[in-house]
């Protein structure tokens, strides 16, 4: 399975752009979005901005990443408790 990570950029150089997803700074490609500027919330995958969003829609799906993340480490514990 792949993740698809709403990031905002921070730079952009060229083709090439500085993301920030939770602190995090990554650099990534710019070819596939029209028009990119800095402060523009895009979606990240593989490397690669694939699609612009609002910012709405970036903490909204960053919000559902938390709450999955923090599901999965829920289970991580409670198995870990019943297999230990």
């Amino acid at each position: 399975m792949c993740l698809a990570i709403p990031s905002r950029i921070t730079e952009i150089n060229e083709n090439m752009g500085v993301i920030d997803v939770v602190g995090v700074q990554r650099e990534v490609s710019l070819l596939l979005v029209e028009n990119p500027q800095v402060g523009d919330w895009v979606i990240v995958h593989a490397g690669f901005a694939i699609q612009i969003i609002d910012e709405a829609t970036a903490q909204e799906s960053l919000r559902y990443l938390r709450e999955a993340a923090q599901l999965l480490a829920e289970n991580d514990d409670s198995g870990t408790a019943a297999n230990g």
